[in-house]
């Protein structure tokens, strides 16, 4: 049974079961398990569903960064998700994974489920898929700028349909001629996209309804245009006269230059009128549709991607216009209430694109995080509506802070630049130490122009993805081998030799992406990354998204705001509790050691943690010297009865400077077991200042600055102080008017403090 890709956002075809007879329905699923389609595992797990007692419905689909082309899928409970009150969150599933040889094969399996089952009628009756239309799922948008998870789902009571599609007949060119009011169909061919659009417009007004230019997608290699959609003109919702129509074709480019139709929906949802009624202005002949979109008024609309505007010059919008007026409007308020409110939109050719903002406590919060900036894009991940993106520090109690919010007009290297300088602008100009973000190359360009000195780290979701598609391809092994090599090898050497062999052992010698990522290795692989400050946010997770499950990429307009600051002050909240916390709280001492007591004082609660962990462990290691000249010398720390784990200290007793092979300071900022064991072999009693990273301390934000050399210019240390006094301000504002007796006691205060400043000179 051949499986083709199907598209979102249109019927699911039906096409004859081949080979049923070869699937043993009578076996319960396991990793390994083999099908020739991925039609002949949706039913043999809804035959596995029927005699468990429960439904399926159709869930992921993965496609290859490569081609396009499905990669694997995911069959679920119908109980799966929240989206429906009869829903549990099931987390049962199957998925399925094509390898080499063309075959699906189980890579996933849960068997569990968080219901009760049921018992069906017929327990071991094969599935019965009729063929009538299943309904059809409303996408509004389809991203094919990257490759993205999409959820096809079935209504519990529909039929679910197989993959495949009908492949139409087609008819050759010559018996087109003396035909002019064809029909259109699948597999039809046309010279220049403007042919096609010039045959649906003529379609259209006979048979008495109005076009529109839909949705274009450009090539991830070179940026042309692969395929084009025209839409009914009552397509959508987003004008009154329209009523959500799915009817639509849609036409994709050949390696022969031709353009052939791929898909095609004919059926209306409303009324079609007489030809002359519906007969719109007919365009001219030429350039209606060029490889460079032009962005000409077509009939008085602009062309679109997904109902997004399409810029002069190409450039792609992907934020509807009533979210620039419903955001403008917010900025004013916010402006009127905080004098350190920062907004900025960016401008192209006099269109609104990209837009920018931070409030004053994000940006006092920069200037003591801003050490490392998290560019949280993950509503990529999957098909969206709000391209709404964080920036993300980490605070001095290991909590993300919020350092400025934004909405991505395109995934070009324009848009993140104008968005990186801005932020930069807007915070106190200094450049972040690293900063973490997707490995996209557009990316990467606005990285490395905008903050040269700054180390790109690659978000981790995007590698986890391509580690799966290989995992489910090459099998446990493979996963094994993989991470011992990228995790456990220590130095430069041990890790270009286990690469090799890997490559070597599963023939991935000729792999593009194997060999991009090795040319990209210090973005990504923990030996290369541990020598740069990144706060220690894990390298094999993800950082947790800021404002969690209020807002993604399905956020209506509506509630946008509401759950924006709702989630703010979530988070907060949560850090003014960490501060009560660390104010009045004393944690235990473990030891007797009086580095122990000088970190309690110093740390917050939660750093403290990390260093006194730290502390403990150094008990269970053994310290030997092994190198000494003059105040130089190196000592060799391994752990008691494991002589593979063992680190080099290297201490200047001249300057009391000390690092460690495993660079948990570099990386982290606190002093690791290894560091903290050659301390007690040299009877220090007390850890050097320069080891007590004021972004850790219990009065970082205080407005004490013991790193003021550090500061590159007056510029950045005025803006430092400009921080750090108004969020100073705002608090004492805040304690002032909660009454008139604080408010009379704040006046006086400060008409002290003004006579003591001479702010009537």
């Amino acid at each position: 049974m051949i499986v083709k890709e199907h598209p979102v956002g249109t019927e699911l075809a039906m096409s004859n079961v081949i080979g049923e007879e070869e699937i043993d329905f009578s076996c319960d699923p396991y990793i390994g398990l083999e099908f020739l389609s991925a039609d002949d595992a949706l039913k043999f797990y809804i035959s596995y569903a029927n005699r468990m007692g429960f439904k399926v419905r159709i869930g992921q689909l993965y496609r290859s960064r490569t081609d396009g082309s499905v990669s694997s899928r995911r069959f679920v409970c119908s109980k799966e998700g929240h989206q429906l009150n009869s829903r549990t969150g099931c987390p049962a599933f199957i998925r399925v994974q094509i390898n080499d040889s063309g075959r699906w094969v189980v890579d996933h399996f849960h068997k569990d489920h968080n219901h009760n089952l049921v018992e069906t009628e017929s327990e071991n009756s094969i599935p019965k898929l009729q063929p009538k239309a299943a309904a059809a799922v409303d996408y509004s948008t389809e991203v094919t700028r990257r490759p993205r998870k999409k959820l096809l789902e079935v209504a519990n009571d529909e039929p679910i349909c197989s993959f495949g599609v009908i492949n139409f007949k087609r008819l050759r060119k010559e018996e087109l001629e003396g035909q002019p009011r064809i029909e259109p169909y699948v597999g039809q061919e046309f010279s220049s996209p403007n042919e096609a659009y010039q045959f649906y417009h003529a379609h259209a007004a006979h048979l008495g309804f109005g076009i529109r230019i839909g949705q274009l997608f450009r090539s991830k290699n070179d940026g042309l245009i692969t395929s084009r959609r025209f839409v009914c003109s009552k397509e959508g919702f987003q004008h009154p006269s329209r009523v959500g129509c799915k009817a639509y074709l849609r036409i994709k480019s050949q390696p022969s230059g031709k353009w052939v139709v791929d898909r095609l929906e004919k059926d209306h949802n409303h009324d079609l009128g007489p030809e002359k009624e519906r007969e719109t202005k007919r365009l001219p002949a030429s350039n209606i549709l060029t490889e460079d979109v032009n962005t000409e008024l077509v009939n008085g609309d602009i062309f679109r991607i997904d109902n997004y505007p399409v810029l002069k010059g190409g450039r792609q919008n992907h934020i509807r216009s009533d979210w620039y007026n419903m955001l403008t409007e917010y900025f004013q308020s916010r402006q009127a209430e905080d004098t350190g409110f920062f907004h900025a939109m960016e401008v192209d050719n006099g269109n609104c694109m990209s837009i920018f903002w931070a409030d004053g406590r994000s940006r006092y919060a920069c200037s003591q995080f801003g050490d490392v900036l998290v560019v949280d894009t993950s509503y990529r991940k999957s098909v969206y509506m709000v391209p709404f993106a964080t920036f993300v520090g980490v605070n001095h109690h290991k909590q993300p802070v919020l350092l400025g919010c934004a909405l991505i007009a395109d995934e070009s290297e324009e848009s993140f630049t104008w968005l990186f300088q801005t932020w930069l602008r807007a915070m106190s100009g200094r450049q972040p130490l690293s900063v973490i973000a997707d490995q996209d190359v557009s990316i990467q360009r606005a990285i490395a122009k905008v903050f040269p000195v700054t180390h790109h780290r690659f978000s981790l979701w995007q590698i986890k993805a391509k580690e799966q598609e290989y995992a489910g391809l090459l099998g446990n092994g493979f996963t094994k081998d993989y991470e011992k090599c990228v995790y456990l090898n220590q130095t430069v050497d041990e890790f270009d030799t286990a690469w090799n062999a890997l490559l070597v052992k599963y023939g991935l010698k000729d792999n593009d992406w194997l060999k991009e990522m090795y040319e990209k290795r210090a973005s990504w692989v923990p030996f290369y990354l541990k020598g740069t400050f990144s706060a220690g946010i894990p390298m094999k997770e993800s950082m947790e998204s800021f404002f969690g499950a209020l807002l993604n990429g399905q956020t209506p307009l509506t509630e946008f705001i509401p759950r924006y600051e709702r989630g703010l002050e979530r988070r907060r909240e949560e850090e003014r509790k960490e501060d009560f916390n660390t104010s009045n709280f004393q944690p235990f001492l473990q030891t007797k050691e009086p580095v122990e007591e000088q970190c309690r004082r110093l740390y917050t609660l939660a750093i403290f943690k990390v260093f006194q962990k730290e502390l403990l462990q150094c008990y269970s290691y053994l310290g030997f010297k092994i190198y000494e000249e003059g105040p130089l010398s190196r000592y060799l720390v391994r752990k008691c009865g494991n002589e593979m784990e063992k680190h080099v200290v290297t201490f200047n007793a001249s300057n009391l400077d000390i690092s460690c092979s495993c660079q948990m300071f570099e990386y982290e900022g606190v002093l690791c077991r290894h560091v903290l064991r050659v301390f007690q072999i040299l009877e220090l009693s007390e850890v050097p200042s320069r080891y007590i990273l004021h972004r850790w301390t219990r009065n970082a934000e205080d407005g004490v600055f013991p790193d003021i050399e550090s500061w590159s210019s007056s510029q950045e240390l005025k803006s430092l102080m400009l921080w750090s006094l108004r969020e100073t301000a705002s608090k004492y504002i805040d304690a002032g008017a909660s009454s008139i007796e604080k408010y009379k006691l704040a006046y006086e205060i400060l008409r002290e403090g003004g006579r003591k400043l001479c702010w009537n000179r």
